[in-house]
């Protein structure tokens, strides 16, 4: 019986995902008529067509969108098997686009010197910074992303993980709130406001909330924001309350609160846990070389 040919694995895989004979052509360095024939000896292989004409599309046969998944998949572990695992990195060179998922607020206090630190030794490399609609690690397996900052999640325990910076939620409202007093902020009368809270999904209460409830008390949430941004602005303008890590506290926000304008922030009247943020990524990249260097990069900016 004849062997197949595993270079066709590549082949195929940039076909599905493409969907269109010259893009995958260009993604692998082809000529169009080369993919052409290329997609012909698939098709002969597999027994079927594969990609079809609609209109000016090509669309994937049922069978090719049965086995997308695992093409895609045999695909990326071989690139991970072809993957040097160490060796030396030339900075000045390396042309490579990184990409993390991130929180607003990491990007805002973060992004900028971040950036500042990459592009001063390694002028060629890009960073892709996208949002974090939930702590789903798939992204993570497929390489999608290259690194996540956040706080773990359960689900993935193959992931490796490098604490970053501890930080802690605090309350913030406008300056002259009726909450904020002279002896502070008690519980009950932090409960008693209406609160903005941030929310990717619908799940509304946290441990802020567990804290209260063992005090016999509930706050009333009467805004879900997307953002801890937006949370910001929504406290600086109305007589709403907010919940947010210090960290995300911008510069603007920390000098309106000396100043006495604008947004005041205060600690909590209960206890909640600690956020340990972390650097997060897949197995796959570990030994890569420029993620290495990703990594470290982040950590020291972190922690500056």
């Amino acid at each position: 019986m004849q062997q197949p040919d595993l270079n066709l694995i590549t082949s195929l895989d940039a076909l599905l995902t493409e969907r269109s004979v010259t893009k995958a052509a260009r993604r692998l360095g082809l000529s169009a008529s080369a993919m052409s024939r290329t997609l012909s000896r698939l098709r002969t292989v597999t027994g079927d067509k594969l990609l079809v004409q609609a209109g000016r599309m090509l669309v994937p046969t049922p069978h090719a969108e049965d086995i997308a998944e695992r093409v895609h998949a045999l695909a990326r572990d071989a690139r991970a098997v072809l993957q040097p695992s160490g060796g030396s990195l030339d900075l000045a060179r390396l042309e490579r686009t990184f990409v993390i998922r991130a929180n607003d607020g990491f990007i805002e206090r973060m992004g900028a010197p971040l950036m500042a630190a990459l592009g001063q030794a390694a002028p060629h490399v890009r960073l892709q910074f996208v949002p974090k609609p939930d702590k789903d690690a798939q992204p993570l397996r497929d390489g999608i992303i290259d690194l996540e900052i956040g706080v773990l999640g359960t689900s993935a325990p193959e992931l490796q993980t490098r604490l970053l910076f501890r930080d802690r939620f605090v309350g913030i409202c406008r300056s002259g709130h009726p909450v904020l007093t002279k002896r502070g902020v008690t519980a009950k009368r932090y409960a008693g406001c209406r609160h903005v809270v941030v929310s990717r999904k619908r799940e509304f209460l946290g441990p802020v909330d567990d804290a209260l409830a063992k005090a016999g008390l509930n706050r009333i949430i009467a805004m879900v924001v997307p953002t801890y941004a937006d949370a910001v602005r929504i406290a600086r303008h109305t007589d709403l309350v907010g919940l947010i890590p210090h960290s995300c506290l911008d510069d603007a926000s920390r000098r309106d609160d000396e100043g006495g304008a604008g947004l005041r922030h205060f600690d909590l009247p209960v206890r909640t846990p600690e956020i340990e943020v972390s650097a997060i990524w897949h197995p796959r990249v570990h030994a890569d070389p420029a993620h290495r260097w990703l990594r470290q990069i982040v950590l020291t900016v972190c922690q500056k």
